[in-house]
């Protein structure tokens, strides 16, 4: 095993499987099961193997470059299937370019490459991503996460691109400033009166590229929540009835919703928070879209038990399942109930003047498999 001149990565020997083997196959899997071109997946995971640089050469028998914040296992690939009862699945990929980088700063700077290399690939600005250099890519800057981007695996070879920024990089004491100052260079200057109250703000989120209505999103972190908190946290008018958000709370969860059609449903979630996203697209100060994004897999004993949750959601909202089995089988040849966590979310989204979207966050896995838990964490839902 010898090292990357160019990296200091160890290099895989001629028959050690490498991360970009292991994800690059899961994508062009994945790609044929919601019925990308040979062509399209192909260059898909070209693009992701270059945005992995030589992370992608380092062979699986080392542990990760970095205690990626994308997955359990530290992968620094995830995968997402997002479905409508109008529209065919879409596919998504979410990566950290900066993954084998030695600081915040080294991974800030890889990952601006990649986006920049992508916006002259598909002639896009990142006039909005220089606006906010200063609040976001700081020297020393603190982590978890520098900058990510997700691909919308779009027919034609040109995709939908996102960047994921992290609003602690000066310091979680600073988050709130940060994004509001975001906001409001964005253009969204009213808009985080509009938030609702959280422990916590992850992630910003731009749409770069073709977008029909590109968003800001801001992602909120919510311990202990409950369906009530649920269905009070959504500042978005999407004629989604608060009984189906009710309904995907307690099914993702597993929690036993309340009688009486929900009166004091407050038994909470104690386990990983959950997650809200809230979308700006205009100027004014309500949210184009609320986001629900359940940690599906800390409330499970199994993926299989994940599997049967996520059918009876997408069944639920009127969406065919079985792309969901399929998709399942192109990333992993194990047995859902060997393992908990390839399901990694379930999100609920609902958007103003479209149909409800359920997305499953699915774990490449590449590093490591969570065991089941074997004792039932009913325990770990209680009441408020």
């Amino acid at each position: 095993m010898t090292a990357s001149p160019e990296t200091g990565i160890p290099a895989a020997g001629p028959r050690e499987t490498t991360l970009g083997d292991h994800v690059l196959g899961q994508l062009l899997r994945l790609g044929a099961t919601v019925g990308l071109s040979k062509a399209d997946a192909a260059l898909y995971g070209q693009i992701l193997l270059d945005s992995l640089s030589g992370a992608a050469q380092r062979p699986l028998s080392l542990p990760p470059a970095s205690p990626s914040f994308i997955s359990d296992d530290h992968t620094p690939v995830e995968f997402s299937l997002a479905c409508t009862s109008d529209a065919a699945p879409v596919l998504r990929v979410l990566v950290e370019p900066g993954c084998a980088s030695s600081d915040m700063t080294d991974s800030a700077r890889a990952g601006l490459e990649v986006i920049r290399t992508m916006a002259t690939r598909w002639d896009f600005s990142t006039d909005q991503l220089d606006a906010l250099e200063d609040l976001f890519f700081l020297a020393p800057a603190e982590g978890p996460l520098a900058l990510w981007y997700a691909l919308d695996l779009r027919p034609g070879g040109v995709p939908g691109v996102k960047i994921y920024l992290n609003p602690s990089a000066a310091g979680p004491e600073h988050a709130a400033r940060t994004v509001q100052e975001t906001l409001r260079r964005l253009g969204y200057g009213k808009s985080f009166r509009g938030l609702p109250h959280a422990a916590g703000y992850p992630f910003v989120a731009l749409d770069l590229g073709t977008w029909k209505t590109p968003r800001a999103k801001v992602y909120l972190r919510h311990p202990r929540m409950s369906a009530d908190d649920a269905c009070a946290l959504s500042r978005t008018t999407s004629g989604l009835a608060e009984a189906d958000i009710r309904y995907f709370f307690h099914a993702a969860a597993g929690s036993t919703p309340a009688p009486e059609q929900g009166v004091g449903d407050t038994s909470r979630l104690l386990r990983r928070p959950v997650l809200t996203c809230h979308a700006f697209t205009d100027r004014e100060a309500e949210p184009s879209s609320f986001t629900l994004h359940i940690p599906v897999r800390d409330y499970v004993r199994s993926d299989e038990e994940a599997f049967d949750r996520a059918t009876a959601l997408l069944t639920r909202f009127g969406m065919d399942p079985s792309i969901l089995s399929r998709s399942l089988r192109a990333l992993t040849q194990r047995q859902l109930a060997e393992g908990v966590g390839l399901i990694a979310y379930l999100a609920l989204a609902c958007e103003r003047d479209r149909r409800p979207r359920i997305t499953a966050y699915l774990s490449s896995e590449a590093y490591a498999v969570r065991p089941p838990q074997e004792q039932y964490l009913q325990d770990e839902l209680s009441a408020s």
